[in-house]
């Protein structure tokens, strides 16, 4: 692993190069940079702003995978592989970091496939082996129960010494990082969080009409739908979405705010609500 010194003379060259021509695939180098320093925030801001430019380049989807991986995000590390798959092909390294990605996920036999396979090919590569011993060795372990009435003492302490830690709690993301990785979504346009006044207090955006219009509008529209529902047996609103030509707006209320998705015609909806879903189930309201 690179040293710090040697990664911030890195970090400085690719960011001189942005700096000359923003248009630069070395934004990909500059995030990757980032990630082995351990800045993933600043990493995943790099990789994603470089991606709207460049979204048919595959390593640089490869290396939001692992930005992703290391976010605990291992859905979205998926789905970044495959995309990079999509663009250019099935390769080791793609193999490989949907191995390591399966096992964090707890889908061993899915890993054990690939590994096996790679594993025939450079029978002697470590870190393939390594992984498939990992990948062989956990499921058995979690299988392992023994009932302490039942087994002698030593055969208890043994149980307890070899069995796996404890799961680590679920990562939980920022509000920040949620609507970045929302903005990052093909076909989404801008992403705003707008507080119980109406205004954007957070916001990525790339459309060209001003995102306070939208947050107030939002607002009124929210108010309208809200008085409606509340003269229904249906409760307290939980989605609208509005598809007007060229143009999809879904917004939803985020405790005391209103989290708001502008998106072209290109969208898919559904891989968005799912997105959406599985996003709100990791963010953390209050980690801003």
């Amino acid at each position: 692993m690179p040293d710090v010194t040697e990664l911030e003379d890195r970090i400085a060259k690719c960011n001189k190069i942005l700096d000359e021509n923003p248009n630069s695939q070395i934004f990909a180098a500059l995030a990757e940079a980032y990630r082995k320093k351990g800045e993933l925030d600043k990493a995943f801001r790099v990789c994603q702003n470089g991606l709207r430019i460049h979204a048919g380049y595959g390593s640089a989807h490869m290396v939001m995978a692992k930005i992703n991986l290391d976010k605990g995000l291992y859905d979205w590390a998926q789905m970044e592989v495959e995309k990079a798959v999509d663009l250019d092909g099935n390769s080791h390294a793609t193999d490989l970091l949907l191995s390591e990605i399966f096992i964090y996920k707890g889908e061993f036999a899915k890993a054990t496939r690939i590994l096996d396979k790679l594993q025939r090919v450079d029978p002697n590569n470590q870190h393939v082996n390594k992984l498939l011993e990992i990948a062989k060795k956990l499921p058995m372990e979690s299988a392992r129960v023994i009932e302490p009435a039942e087994a002698p003492e030593e055969a208890v302490e043994t149980a307890e010494e070899s069995s796996p830690p404890e799961p680590a709690p679920a990562v939980k993301i920022s509000m920040k990082e949620m609507i970045d990785t929302l903005a990052n979504i093909p076909g989404v346009e801008g992403v705003l969080l707008i507080n119980k006044e109406g205004l954007v207090a957070e916001s990525v955006w790339n459309s060209s009409k001003e995102p306070d219009l939208y947050g107030a509008l939002a607002k009124d529209i929210e108010r309208v739908v809200q008085a409606q529902v509340e003269q229904s047996p249906f409760g307290k609103y939980e989605n609208v979405l509005l598809e007007a030509e060229g143009l999809v707006v879904n917004f939803m209320p985020i405790d005391d705010a209103m989290l708001l998705v502008k998106a072209n015609e290109q969208i898919n909806l559904g891989t968005l609500r799912l997105r959406l879903v599985a996003l709100l189930e990791k963010v953390d309201i209050y980690k801003m």
